[in-house]
């Protein structure tokens, strides 16, 4: 018996590392996500490959369905997170993986692994619906995190995304922009490692205050209706998690003479950034190197 799950992959447009606080962010699912099929066989074991956006694979691996210990596997620490998951996902519930001859797992990518569009999220998010139990419980045992891209990979609109009392709230949001044809994302050209941002991030104080302008920033670009308006949001934002961070925002350090804005998303120094302007603004970013230019309704659910 088949069966195909399917999870979102997410981009967060505020409140990076301060979710984790509390604060209230803006975050979207993406068209891109990352599919899992699995099929019963009579091997006796769990046989996993992975493919990637271009219908390579890139990881496989044999376990034992008792244990999950690993049996034969090309990328041994893929392999022991993979094992990981499996076995927290058994650990909420047993019946997981009992009553099997075997089985055949299959993932697949709908983007570059390289993308930071959620590929542990994805993943996460599907063997919890194979394993039947709560996503964000899993990743909480596994990975860690906010939850958000959790949200975003079971979510098919924007969404704010808030943990109150350690569970997560998700409220449905509308975009009221116009001028989506000015926005579009740029690819860094490299994946940011997201725990170790968040490792960086835990090494300053976060006030209370901080954490309520942030979340109130988020909610003021529903509430641009002009692109001048959405720009001075994202500058204010970019200001505030720059002095929590301490760090240079992205268009200080990268692209101080480009004429429109910059925002960083998710963990800053990587993956994507959304960026305000036309086509001319895009050819900036090609003569610079960046040549991964997405405009935002090609990359929003």
């Amino acid at each position: 018996m088949k069966k195909i799950f399917y999870s979102n992959g997410k981009l967060l447009l505020t409140g990076e590392y301060v979710v984790l606080d509390g604060a209230t962010a803006l975050a979207i699912p993406t068209k891109h996500g990352q599919s899992l099929t699995v099929e019963t066989s009579s091997t006796g074991k769990l046989l996993w490959k992975s493919f990637d956006a271009n219908n390579q694979c890139w990881f496989s691996v044999s376990l034992s369905l008792s244990t999950f210990e690993i049996l034969e596997t090309n990328k041994t620490l893929i392999a022991n997170t993979l094992q990981t998951i499996l076995r927290e996902a058994k650990n909420l519930n047993q019946e997981f993986l009992t009553n099997t001859t075997g089985e055949n797992a299959i993932t697949q990518m709908t983007f570059p692994r390289e993308w930071g569009l959620g590929s542990s999220s994805t993943l996460i998010n599907n063997i919890a619906q194979w394993a039947r139990v709560d996503a964000f419980k899993l990743l909480y045992k596994s990975f860690g995190g906010s939850g958000y891209d959790i949200a975003a990979a079971q979510t098919n609109s924007p969404f704010f995304y808030q943990i109150t009392e350690g569970e997560p709230i998700i409220k449905k949001a509308h975009l009221p922009w116009d001028f989506t044809e000015k926005l579009f994302f740029v690819h860094l050209n490299k994946k940011q490692d997201s725990k170790e941002g968040i490792a960086q991030y835990r090494k300053n104080n976060v006030s209370l205050k901080d954490i309520e302008k942030i979340s109130d920033l988020g909610k003021k670009f529903l509430l641009c209706y002009t692109l001048r308006d959405f720009e001075n949001v994202m500058n204010s934002h970019e200001k505030t998690i720059s002095e929590i961070l301490k760090i240079k925002p992205i268009k200080e350090n990268l692209f101080p003479n480009f004429k429109g804005t910059v925002k960083s998303l998710g963990a800053w120094g990587g993956d994507f950034v959304l960026a305000t302007g036309d086509g001319t603004s895009q050819e900036y970013f090609r003569r610079k190197g960046y040549s991964t230019i997405i405009p935002f309704e090609d990359m929003i659910l």
